[in-house]
């Protein structure tokens, strides 16, 4: 059965939705400044096996639909063949209807091996076939090649190494990868054995040993240096709440000198302790140019069973309602109050707060940076048609949706181009929409323009990353 619904107008309900698509929008390069790409693959140009590697492995989207589909471990995380964890894939699809992944699924079939059947299990062994013969001549960089990929930043851990990053680099890939300072773990005092083990490998990352409080600090601003040197110019942190408690040197090596010995840190240390590191990472950034990324709100890790069984990252993560302005004015209006706060993006994963986040970015705007604190795209939970408009729409009473730096893929699979050609769907249905009626001009010169520039233009100018030639001035 062919998928019709997947055609050159989805999701554009208006004539000039459909002109502001395809004049100004479809053919931007993609600029994907935060994502969860493996290094490695990049670095190696990875070849896929099969469809089931580059689809279902890692992507814990489709592990949480099958799983309330009633599909076993196994196929989802477990040991069964690739070929049963698509099948099982396969099967749950029909059933995600109305769910944003029936809509990715089918625009990545589509989108990556030109394939326009829906896919259930009378259509899997044709899929299956077909998709594999294709993948079969597409390696990773052949993938950024066809979606045209100007940037893309991956998630870097500071104890990581960055000679993958170097490798990519002398590769002559035309897509820019570049690192982005992911310091989480520097935090993790309340767990004294994983923090332990982390330090000494920062250490040896800094290439010195850590052996005090004032060590540690130092191995982090090396390693944030030696980030910049390697073209970094974006850090990202995930984190409940912003953090900005007052905390002195003092208090702060006695909750690092007591993790080392092995007590954990009670709450209420970890806030204090947290704090002190937010901001000496926020002066860091500010002092280098680079622009902090803060995603609040997630509660994770709630399934205690299988996160013992299966580790994080897969799939058992939800919104949190957390109490969170006070906490992110306080962090941002310490930073400002000594002209040490950098370009920002905050990102919040609970809808209640879009207004909160789009007013208090609105706090710290200096003039000095067109859009300097951007309140960032649906992220997690809100990356869907709904979440976006409600972000967009919260932006575009509140801020300047016209400064905008626009969507991110925050994928691990290289098949999650298209969630950006998702993002500028859903955005030209609804400001040409707002067009249709005569809520704004019907200016396309004007109002494309805008377009254009939330596409690729904004982030490319915001964000201020080196791009090969064939980007640098579209």
């Amino acid at each position: 059965m062919a998928s019709s619904f997947i055609n050159e107008d989805f999701l554009l309900h208006t004539p000039e939705a459909r002109e502001l698509y395809h004049t100004f929008a479809e053919r931007e390069p993609i600029f994907d400044y935060h994502c969860h790409l493996p290094v490695g693959q990049i670095a190696e140009n990875h070849a896929f096996a099969d469809l089931s590697e580059i689809w279902i492995a890692g992507d814990h989207y489709k592990w949480r639909a099958m799983r309330a589909n009633g599909v076993a471990e196994r196929f989802c995380t477990g040991n069964a063949t690739p070929r049963e964890k698509f099948e099982a894939w396969a099967g749950t699809v029909p059933h995600t209807l109305r769910n944003p992944l029936y809509h990715w699924t089918h625009l990545e079939l589509k989108r990556y091996f030109g394939i326009d059947s829906l896919l259930n299990p009378a259509t899997a062994a044709g899929v299956w076939r077909e998709a594999n013969e294709r993948l079969a001549s597409l390696k990773v960089h052949d993938l950024f090649a066809r979606f045209r990929v100007a940037v893309v930043c991956t998630t870097d851990d500071p104890a990581d190494s960055l000679e993958l990053h170097a490798k990519i680099r002398s590769s002559g890939l035309k897509t820019r990868v570049y690192p982005a300072f992911r310091p989480d773990k520097a935090l993790g005092v309340g767990q004294p054995a994983a923090f332990n083990a982390w330090v000494d490998r920062l250490g040896a990352a800094a290439g010195s040993p850590v052996r005090s409080f004032e060590g540690f600090v130092a191995a982090l601003k090396k390693r944030h240096d030696d980030f910049h040197a390697a073209g970094c110019r974006l850090s990202d942190h995930g984190l409940e709440v912003a953090l900005a408690e007052s905390c002195t040197p003092a208090q702060a090596k006695a909750v690092f000198d007591a993790a080392r010995s092995g007590r954990p840190a009670s709450p209420e240390e970890q806030a204090r302790f947290g704090s002190f590191l937010m901001l000496e990472f926020g002066r860091w950034d500010a002092a280098r140019g680079w622009t902090k990324q803060l995603h609040l709100g997630a509660i994770r890790n709630n399934n205690s069973r299988l996160l013992g069984s299966l580790g994080p990252d897969t799939g058992f993560d939800s919104i949190g309602d957390f109490a969170q302005t006070r906490s992110l004015s306080c962090y941002l209006d310490a930073l400002d109050s000594h002209n040490e706060l950098p370009r920002m993006v905050i990102y919040n994963v609970n809808p209640v707060d879009n207004y909160a986040f789009a007013t208090m970015a609105g706090n710290y705007q200096d003039g000095s940076v067109p859009g300097k604190i951007q309140f960032g795209s649906g992220w997690w939970f809100l990356d869907q048609k709904e979440g976006m408009q409600w972000q967009l729409n919260a932006l575009s009473n509140l801020g300047l949706l016209s400064r905008f730096v626009g969507m991110l893929t925050d994928s691990r699979s290289f098949l999650s181009y298209p969630r950006h050609e998702y993002f500028r769907r859903v955005l030209c249905d609804l400001v040409g929409g707002d067009m249709a009626r005569g809520e704004i001009p019907a200016d396309l010169a004007l109002v494309g323009g805008m377009i254009k520039n939330i596409c690729f233009k904004n982030a490319r100018d915001f964000f201020r990353l080196e791009l090969d030639s064939e980007f640098a001035g579209s």
